[in-house]
This record gives structure tokens, sequence and C-alpha cells, in this order.
């Protein structure tokens, strides 16, 4: 008998808005940074993308989700969500904030809807490949429809 597949709160989500998504699983017990995992699956890196939590001086949240091998533009970030400046979440935080844990944290269910921006590169692709909501899962779908399913914006990130 196979195995049944655990939903996560992501693709439940994704299901809910009948939004088409591929779901991947791999072996992995603990955080493996997205490169790695881009490698893994065999997928190219500039089509796979991570998610990052930043708070501003406001104390407000946001998340901000990039190609795995680039880094936060901070004042880009700041910039997007009309903040003074953001910094990097400490990874403490994360799950309690969120729900999720790193490497397998996404902008798609999480426990309370921060302002979400996906970087403008992702326009280039017609799928997309991010964290299906926990370590060892991977969703593949359509940047318009993460776009939807997270209330994200485009934004110059990197």
């Amino acid at each position: 008998m196979a195995k049944k597949e655990t939903k996560t709160n992501a693709m439940r989500i994704l299901e809910r808005m009948a939004i088409a998504y591929e779901h991947t699983e791999y072996a992995c017990d603990e955080f493996t940074d997205g490169g790695t995992v881009a490698t893994m699956l065999g997928l190219p890196h500039e089509a796979v993308f991570k998610t990052l939590v930043a708070v501003g001086p406001d104390r407000e949240n946001y998340v901000f989700v990039i190609p795995v091998d680039e880094e936060l533009d901070l004042k880009k970030c700041a910039r997007s969500v009309g903040a003074k400046s953001v910094r990097l979440i400490p990874m403490k935080e994360l799950f309690p904030l969120t729900g999720y844990v790193r490497g397998g944290c996404t902008a798609i269910g999480m426990k309370k809807q921060f302002p979400t921006r996906l970087d403008e590169s992702a326009m280039l692709f017609d799928k997309i490949h991010i964290s299906g909501g926990r370590i060892g899962s991977e969703i593949t779908l359509a940047p318009e429809d993460f776009l939807k399913a997270a209330e994200a914006e485009y934004a110059e990130l990197t």
C-alpha cells in the first residue's frame, strides 16, 4: 500500500483556491540550503525561491521571496513595503511567528498574513519552485498563482 501524502497548510490553501501545483518530496531530515535542494532535485537555481522574514523599525513583519542563490538588498526590500528599514528576524523567532521552520518556510499559509513581496525575476519563469511548508517538501506553481495564494506583489529585492 502506498504511503498517504500528508498535506501541508500551503497545499491545503492552494487546493482550496483551486490553484494547480505540483508537489515533490525529497529525503531530508534537517535544514538544507535552497541551492543544495535545487541541485538535488535537478532544478535551475534561478527558478527556486527561498522565503525570508524581516521586521521593520515599526515592529511590523514582512516576507520576501527571492532566488535561492541571491541575497536580499535590505534597502530595496524596505522601499518595496514602504518601511524606513528592515532586518531579518532572528532564527528562533521564525517558528513562533510563522508556524514554519527554517528550510520549510513558505509565504503561503503562515500563522498571520504579512506584506509579501516576490522578487521580480520570478516573472521570467512559467513555473517557480518554493518550499512546500515543511523540510523535504517542494511546490512548483506559476508565479502569478503564487502571488494570488500569498497575497503578494512583485518587487525588486536583490
